[in-house]
């Protein structure tokens, strides 16, 4: 009788293990949010149920366009692809991230004309996740 319910104390001390360890990694964006200001694009936000993972792989992509007063994208070389990466570390599951992603022009994009981000993806590429904006 004492080897069942010592057997069965461990098995169930594994079960528990074994669970705890399955539940512990399920890496989710709490929050997303990006803001624009002149020709850079500021992505903020909170990652969670990253487990004992030290730190993650966040990207940020974009499409730049300028923008002229008839609110029209004049032409080819006045669109851009933009990126940023950033690694950020993790702590106790959780991992916070502000990333800056800046647009150049040639020609420039000089005032009237003003910037403005489409198309704009924030992705943990370690966890393959995304949150797009």
């Amino acid at each position: 009788m004492r080897k069942i319910l010592t057997l069965a104390m461990a098995v169930l001390a594994m079960l528990a293990f074994t669970m705890s360890t399955a539940w512990a990694g399920s890496p989710h964006f709490v929050s997303c949010s990006v803001s624009e200001s002149g020709n850079v694009l500021s992505a903020d936000g909170k990652e969670a149920g990253l487990g004992a993972e030290e730190q993650i792989t966040v990207v940020v992509t974009a499409t730049a366009l300028c923008i002229n007063n008839g609110g029209k994208n004049p032409g080819a070389a006045n669109k851009s692809s933009v990126s940023a990466e950033s690694q950020v570390p993790v702590q106790n599951g959780r991992a916070m991230f502000s990333i800056d992603v800046t647009a150049t022009f040639k020609p420039e994009c000089s005032p009237p004309m003003t910037v403005d981000f489409t198309d704009i993806s924030v992705c943990d590429t370690t966890n393959g996740i995304c949150c797009t904006l």
